[in-house]
């Protein structure tokens, strides 16, 4: 079941890409569930501060 929560704010860019910063995205600070089509993938950071994108 999918969760609403709201949506993370934009950061400012300087092209058309779609930029937020990641930890606007997670709910407790360090992970969250990203869905693309029938999908689940996980967006993880890392305690030294990286990203992982897992299915």
């Amino acid at each position: 079941m999918i969760q609403h929560t709201p949506a993370p704010r934009p950061v400012e860019h300087r092209d058309d890409t779609a930029t937020y910063d990641a930890r606007d995205l997670v709910r407790d600070g360090v992970k969250a569930n990203v869905v693309l089509d029938d999908q689940t993938y996980t967006l993880r950071i890392t305690r030294a501060g990286k990203l992982i994108l897992t299915k």
